[in-house]
């Protein structure tokens, strides 16, 4: 069903930001001190079958130079340098196997999967842990309140972290334009996709679908769905914490990094989902800075356009670099 806002109102949603006084000091700081640490990629060809494919098991140092593992995937016998799209998972998923992320090798682009560190256990698998060593392999959510007392142990403090150093793994991968990399994820693949958009001022292009972390005070108050309810379940409990909660999130709302945002993107929206509600995916969109178009599907839910988008999205890259 409808739940939400009426579309001509989504449509001019462009709630106040709650954003910290040192949000920019923060994510540049951060950013600078990652940078002095070596980036340390590793990359072996392995062979899943896939014989108009070329594939690459990849290691990479994300934060704390901690190991993050991703896979590289390249048109068979590519010979000239390509734009790359790099694509973050959703919510509880792994990078799997190269066979399940063939659709922008197959459009002919390169393609960079990250590996989301300790999910990877309730859709596809995964081979990195949180933060080695300490009993973090992949596991079962929630992760969504995992640190969030405090901005720089909030667990996507580390994720975004990880992010920001798979642009700069692909940019580092044979046969890559490092001038034309793209982001791209659905779900909480499409809010890392914001915040890179946010953090990174020379992407290409931005490809977010039925993005999640945006507007997060709206969404745990309007639906009671995984996995924003972890945040009012942990709230419900610790009923003192609110603040220090949502003060911490504020540095990780798609909404903070739309507003930094130069590069074109391409939205979409499913106007019955109840896991990313519309108004929070149009506060986002209403909100961002650069060139930018969104995809409406009236009757989707968290699926969002599906394969049309995907269609859509393969029109739009073409569109980026004919």
């Amino acid at each position: 069903m409808f739940f939400d806002l009426p579309l001509e109102q989504l449509e001019s949603y462009k709630p106040n930001r709650q954003e910290p006084d040192d949000f920019s000091a923060f994510w540049e700081g951060t950013l600078k001190q990652m940078r002095e640490k070596p980036l340390a990629v590793e990359s072996k060809q392995v062979d899943f079958g896939l014989s108009i494919f070329e594939t690459y098991d990849v290691t990479f140092n994300g934060y704390g130079d901690q190991p993050v593992k991703a896979w590289y995937i390249l048109p068979a016998g590519c010979n000239k340098d390509l734009p790359c799209v790099v694509e973050y998972i959703g919510y509880g998923g792994g990078r799997g196997f190269p066979y399940d992320w063939l659709l922008w090798s197959g459009a002919g682009y390169a393609t960079f999967v990250m590996d989301t560190r300790g999910q990877g256990s309730t859709w596809l698998q995964g081979d990195t842990a949180d933060i080695p060593d300490v009993g973090s392999s992949p596991h079962i959510p929630g992760f969504m309140t995992l640190g969030i007392l405090q901005p720089q142990q909030y667990y996507y403090y580390r994720v975004f972290c990880d992010a920001v150093r798979a642009v700069e793994a692909a940019r580092s991968m044979p046969r890559v334009r490092a001038d034309q990399v793209v982001v791209c994820g659905k779900s909480q693949g499409g809010g890392i996709s914001l915040a890179m958009s946010g953090l990174i001022p020379d992407l290409a292009a931005v490809l977010t679908d039925v993005p999640f972390l945006c507007h997060f005070k709206r969404a745990v108050a309007i639906t009671d769905t995984a996995p924003y309810n972890e945040i009012r379940l942990f709230c419900k409990t610790h009923r003192d914490k609110k603040d220090q909660v949502f003060h911490t999130l504020s540095y990780f709302d798609g909404m903070n990094f739309s507003c930094r945002s130069n590069a074109p993107a391409l939205f979409s929206v499913g106007l019955m989902d109840t896991v990313c509600p519309p108004s929070t995916v149009f506060a986002a969109y209403n909100h961002y800075a650069g060139e930018k178009q969104i995809r409406i599907y009236d009757f989707n839910e968290h699926d969002g356009g599906g394969s049309h988008h995907e269609f859509e999205q393969i029109q739009f890259l073409k569109e980026i670099f004919k």
